[in-house]
Order: C-alpha cells, then structure tokens, then sequence
C-alpha cells in the first residue's frame, strides 16, 4: 500500500475519493459521467484517467459498463478520506477556522503521504468520529460507523429533525446556513410544504424560515419522536 501510495498524483487521488464518495451513494459501478460531473471535467479526460488507475490496479474499468473500486484502490480512498475528515476537525476545534473555510485547505492537507501523522493527530483529537460537517470519519481500519439519516425533503409535514450531516460542504452553502443560524444538531420541524416548487417552511430556533428544494436535498437529519428522541 505504501508503494502505491508514493506513486500517485493528487489528481489520481482526488479520482479514488470521488469515485469512493460516489460508490458509497449508489452502491453500484459508476459511470464516466457521474464522475466528470463529480470532479468538473471532461468525459473523455476522465476516461484517460480511469486507464491509468486501471492499470495501477485501483479501479475496475470497462468502457462503457462502469468502474468500482479494488481492494487496493477502496484502501487509498478511505485513507483519503480520512485524512481530509481529520483535518477539517483539527481546524475548526483547535485553529477556530469556521466550518465553510475548512475544505479547501483540508484538500491540500489530505495528500501528506506520512499515515503516522494523521494517526498521531487523530489520537490528539481524541478520535473524532465526525468532520466539522457531519460526515463520518473512517477509524484507522476503515471502519465507518453508519447512521440512519434521510434527506430533509423526504420528511412529512408535522415531522420534527435534528440536522446531522450537510451534504454540500461548499463554502457559498455553508455561509447560507450560517445567515439563517441553521447548524448541527439543530432542531427543525416541518410546517408545510409546497405542491409547486417542492420547497418547505420549517420552524427552527424558534423561527420561521422558507427553505428551497435545493437547500432541502442538501440536509441530512435524523427524526426525533415528541420527546426529542431518535425514531
């Protein structure tokens, strides 16, 4: 592992996260176009890029009829991931960075090659189980704890929500929310939704606010019964 490692670009890296990323929302082979879309950039040059991965022994790829991920290649992404998670953590809880000007600087921390670091960094941290965005961090055998979530546009009217996760970690997203005080762990209840447009009024901190379907589909909660339980 450590080999391959040495060897690839951070574009070749930035292929297996995204194709990773990809694979855990389908749970099916990926096509060319769900990653030149994934990554913003041509069709035909992710092609190229999915031979030389093929080649290095990272993806599985046949024009055409998809690509997924090896064992070798699975390994990379997670350990990726991984490092990006923690390093957005150590900004925001220990730099004070705010949670929409972590990822951009995380993306050029996650290709440090050296595993001990991000090893000792997250026995520093304490373990985090999650990003400063609610995603979850893969412990150092890969292993993510998965949750039951649902998107906040699939919730009925009446429904109460906590806000775990954002599915948009943008940064031009994250300031929205945080013009509207809409955070983690946030309690929300869905007050209507509307037939024509799809967008929501819901009441959080004591507040009413009209939120877009665009919005709606970029929020992950998880329900809570009327004693503010998990359903």
């Amino acid at each position: 592992m450590a080999k391959i490692n040495r060897v690839l670009s951070q574009s070749e890296e930035n292929y297996l996260k995204a194709i990773y990323s990809l694979e855990l929302e389908k749970e099916a082979k990926i096509s060319t176009s769900l990653i030149a879309r994934k990554i913003e950039t041509k069709a035909s040059s992710v092609s190229d890029m999915l031979k030389k991965l093929a080649d290095k022994q990272l993806v599985n790829y046949q024009k055409y009829k998809g690509v997924s991920l090896t064992l070798k290649g699975k390994k990379t992404a997670i350990r990726i991931v991984r490092s990006h998670r923690i390093w957005e953590y150590f900004l925001v809880e220990k730099l004070h960075y705010a949670w929409d000007e972590v990822h951009e600087i995380a993306e050029q921390l996650e290709h440090i090659k050296s595993e001990s670091l991000v090893d000792k960094l997250d026995a520093y941290l304490d373990f985090p189980t999650h990003d400063p965005h609610g995603d979850p961090i893969p412990d150092k055998d890969g292993q993510i704890h998965k949750e039951q979530y649902q998107l906040l546009n699939s919730l009925e009217v009446g429904a109460t929500a906590m806000l775990i996760r954002v599915k948009d970690s943008s940064s031009s997203f994250l300031a929205y929310l945080d013009r509207n005080n809409i955070a983690l762990n946030s309690t929300l209840k869905v007050l209507s939704k509307e037939a024509f447009d799809h967008s929501m009024k819901i009441e959080i901190n004591n507040k009413q606010l009209t939120i877009s379907t665009q919005i709606a589909t970029n929020l992950f909660v998880i329900t809570l019964d009327n004693h503010g339980t998990n359903n």
